[in-house]
């Protein structure tokens, strides 16, 4: 089967770790920090390694090798860059087009706008507030990830004078946004060497914007709203003119039109992972925002959600990058935590090291408690121990990242890894008493944990928000 026949047939995760093997040196010389080859081809298959982690593969003798990898690993969505440093965002670089067939790589990227016709405090205060957006979640940071800076004036010299202070102020990459490529120009002479993405090339521009891509190093947006034959005609034009990088925008239309956006998004991603159509395969743009100039006299608290449902949409139907308006956090809080579960790897769960935790200034009577190492249960037991201020001991036990009732039906958490748990974390050397407080969807363990580990087990709630009231009934009457 040939490289393209592979792609067409749903993606590079249906590639073997021969067809990897067979190209790679062969030499077994543990450079990579791998067994042998093989291993190595394995973990290339699966996104774990790259192919520069092979020194024997960049010699020049093995040029041909490396470019015929690269074609074979090379996702059928193109990874686009934009921006520069440590904060630069990777778009696109997807392998398939449904997340159970492999993995999402590069979450989808949210931006916030600003304005050329906004005053300096509106423009500072969103930026500062789009820098400060963090919330935890399972013990991930969750943040935003650009700036869109929008040209609604067409003036040259304002958009210069508003990107020059959005440069200023925040390191996050830049969307440059206008049609006309004369105001364009003049953002990209206030920070040159930033590569922002730009937006956006047409039927009517697409030249002059291909010659400011070419001209600064930049990414290139292609805007053919409702039309993807136009969008697919104009990739090739620019393909063939020199320009590489692209992100296209098919169009979002949020009112009566949301049904063929959606339809549309959908189609892009499924000619080029499923029919290997390379010149559909770039990472795709959405603007949510667009609701706001549907506004009317509609509330903004109702634009707000509307703006936040269909963001929503987009990231579930494949966008890599929305541009968004409101700055609030209770609008742009659900699409940030919905991106990071599709965007969390499903053969991995989500996990936190295994081991004893400590809360509060727990003493030699305190409670000892025991969790799975699945990060939602843990950082829900966590933030409910917290709440309550308990001094308390949490043993978190290796339940390969599953949450406790599955754990059990599974055996992944069973009374010898708990009895092991206990004589591993020291607890024992910690509290006088042998009292211990298990899950309540894991009594029916309750009598095997006694018997291999010689604590007293007591059967807690089902639901951790009842551990205050657990305590403060049962607890204190067992001490």
């Amino acid at each position: 089967m040939s490289e393209r026949e592979t792609k067409a047939k749903g993606g590079i995760r249906e590639l073997s770790p021969i067809d990897v093997y067979k190209l790679l040196p062969r030499t077994n010389c543990k450079e990579c920090g791998e067994e042998n080859c093989m291993a190595f081809a394995t973990k290339l298959v699966n996104r774990e390694v790259s192919l520069e982690q092979c020194p024997p593969l960049l010699k020049k003798e093995n040029e041909k090798a490396y470019k015929q990898l690269r074609e074979l690993l090379k996702p059928p969505i193109r990874e686009v860059v934009v921006g520069v440093g440590d904060r630069a965002v990777k778009l696109g670089g997807k392998l398939v087009m449904y997340r159970h067939e492999f993995t999402y790589f590069n979450p989808t990227a949210i931006a916030i706008d600003v304005t050329d016709e906004m005053s300096e405090d509106e423009v500072l205060d969103r930026i500062k507030r789009t820098e400060n957006f963090c919330f935890e979640y399972i013990g991930q940071i969750l943040r935003l990830d650009m700036v869109a800076v929008r040209s609604t004036s067409n003036d040259p010299d304002k958009f210069k004078a508003l990107v020059k202070k959005v440069a200023d102020n925040t390191n996050l990459p830049l969307i440059l946004c206008s049609l006309n490529a004369n105001v364009l120009e003049a953002g990209l002479m206030a920070t040159p060497k930033a590569r922002p993405l730009l937006y956006a090339a047409t039927k009517d521009n697409w030249r002059e914007m291909a010659e400011l891509a070419l001209m600064y190093n930049c990414p290139l947006a292609i805007f053919a709203p409702g039309d993807l034959k136009l969008l697919r005609s104009l990739a090739k034009t620019l393909i063939a003119y020199g320009v590489e990088d692209l992100v296209l925008d098919p169009g979002a239309f949020a009112g009566d039109g949301l049904a063929d956006t959606l339809n549309n998004f959908t189609m892009i991603r499924r000619a080029c992972c499923k029919r290997g159509d390379e010149l559909l395969g770039f990472p795709l743009l959405g603007v949510p925002m667009t609701v706001w100039m549907e506004k009317g006299d509609v509330p903004e608290e109702v634009v707000k959600w509307k703006e936040a449902y269909v963001a929503a949409m987009l990231i579930v139907r494949y966008a890599d990058a929305v541009v968004m308006h409101s700055v609030d956090g209770w609008s742009l809080l659900p699409d940030v935590v919905l991106r990071q579960n599709i965007y969390t790897d499903p053969r991995k769960p989500v996990a936190v090291e295994p081991g004893l935790k400590v809360f509060g200034s727990p003493d030699a009577n305190s409670p000892v408690m025991f969790t799975t190492n699945f990060a939602l249960t843990y950082y829900t037991v966590a933030s409910d121990i917290e709440n309550a201020k308990v001094n308390a001991y949490l043993l978190v036990v290796d339940t390969e990242g599953i949450a406790v009732d599955s754990a059990v039906a599974g055996r992944k958490l069973t009374a010898e890894k708990v009895a092991d748990a206990i004589k591993a974390s020291g607890i024992e050397g910690k509290v006088k008493h042998r009292k211990l407080i298990i899950p309540g969807k894991s009594a029916r363990l309750s009598g095997e944990i006694e018997e291999l580990s010689s604590w007293q087990v007591l059967v807690g709630p089902r639901d951790s928000s009842e551990i205050p009231k657990f305590l403060l009934e049962k607890w204190q009457k067992q001490t």
